[in-house]
């Protein structure tokens, strides 16, 4: 089994019902992209644009590895197009409130898996019904997960009050996808860690010093006049940036609650452990996914189990988080917790407003909608097939934990 061979091959479009009209302060745009995460675009068209961060908002967080279409809007923004290999860039007009999450009804996806035998074909046409009938389980998937180098988490440094050690991690842990002048910038950090004075020259005359000032040259420039306090440098780090260390750990432990709630409640016959296939974008995500404990998928529910998993909502891990006295999902959030060496009142980030887990809660059971598929032969591999998938899924969903539950 092979996805994501070529960017065409996924396909994801934000569905909204935002209107455009003729006045307001917020100037909405189409961004259309390929081979480019939706940061790493949005930061293009800022320094293009020359917009300050805080002008622009989006909905969500797009794959690199696919062709996708998103919503933006920037406060008082150009009626301007922009044109670049693998993004472009339509004004569509005026709106009165900036673009967010809240504002997409529905992603709607394309998928072609490649690279199928006959006995493939006739697994994925079982658990296509199944999927259809009884969905698959809500997991944040690999996407969330991007920002946990090795497997491991920045955030669980913070709450445990290890903030040397997760700032050392958030300054030189390194991805695939980076820069060479990122991966010489972070080898040069971990190298010289604790030595502020020498990693303040080499930032300060370095040819990277003539773009404008990173997070990074900030932190240091913190700690050459604080050589301790990592605490006080972490504020110093992007704003988005933290939103991905923070997430990141949340997702995970509320995955491993839901896990929890599905091994507990329903037969060992009926759980199983998708696999990843060969994915074309097997990268550093995946290898993440991979170094981490599976999380069980189902199949073959129950009208009970059906409802039961329909009605679920399980909360977003947060000091913040109130439950009723009684509420079995506290037991489920306890044992996790636990595990971890953490109650729920820690999960907090303590003396730094400005790192927060988000709070509120999310489905446990993902249902696809308007599902169809195709079956052909595959132009790109000799006697295999390919199945074409077409659904759509609510917000905060992901079509990525649809393609290995058909494995």
């Amino acid at each position: 089994m092979k996805i994501k061979e070529r960017p065409e091959d996924f396909q994801v479009e934000e569905l909204t019902d935002v209107r455009t009209q003729d006045t307001g302060p917020f100037a909405l745009y189409r961004l259309e992209k390929q081979n480019l995460n939706t940061l790493d675009a949005l930061q293009f068209v800022r320094r293009r644009w020359k917009i300050e961060r805080q002008r622009l908002s989006f909905g969500g967080l797009k794959d690199r590895h696919a062709k996708t279409v998103q919503y933006f809007t920037i406060h008082h923004g150009p009626e301007r197009q922009l044109n670049q290999t693998g993004l472009h860039v339509e004004y569509l007009g005026q709106v009165a409130e900036p673009f967010t999450s809240k504002d997409i009804r529905a992603n709607r996806f394309r998928i072609m898996i490649r690279d199928l035998s006959e006995e493939d074909i006739e697994h994925a046409r079982q658990a296509l019904q199944e999927v259809r009938r009884d969905g698959v389980p809500n997991y944040f998937d690999e996407q969330r997960f991007g920002s946990a180098a090795g497997g491991e988490f920045m955030a669980r440094h913070l709450v445990h009050g290890r903030y040397e050690e997760a700032l050392r991690l958030a300054l030189t842990a390194t991805y695939e996808f980076d820069r060479k002048d990122q991966k010489r910038e972070k080898s040069f950090l971990h190298a010289h860690w604790g030595d502020w004075k020498k990693c303040l020259e080499r930032f300060s005359t370095s040819r990277e010093r003539k773009r404008p000032e990173t997070s990074t040259h900030k932190v240091i420039a913190h700690l050459n006049h604080n050589p301790t306090d990592f605490r006080g440098a972490l504020p110093f780090i992007d704003a988005e940036q933290r939103h991905l260390y923070l997430n990141a750990f949340q997702s995970y432990l509320w995955n491993r609650i839901l896990a929890r709630w599905i091994e507990q409640h329903l037969d060992a016959e009926q759980l199983i452990t998708p696999g990843l296939g060969d994915n074309a974008d097997v990268d550093e995500r995946a290898r993440n996914r991979k170094r981490m404990p599976q999380p069980p998928f189902f199949r073959q529910l129950t009208d009970q189990q059906r409802a039961e998993l329909s009605s679920l909502r399980l909360p977003l891990p947060t000091a913040r988080a109130k439950l009723a006295l009684g509420d079995p999902r506290q037991t489920l959030i306890d044992e996790v917790l636990h595990e971890e060496g953490l109650e729920l009142r820690d999960l907090k980030v303590k003396g730094l407003r400005e790192w927060f887990f988000s709070k509120g809660d999310r489905a446990a059971l993902c249902v696809p909608q308007e599902l169809k598929w195709e079956i052909s032969a595959d132009e790109r591999q000799a006697g295999k097939e390919r199945l074409i998938l077409c659904f759509d899924l609510q917000r905060g969903s992901y079509a990525t934990l649809i393609v290995p539950r058909l494995t």
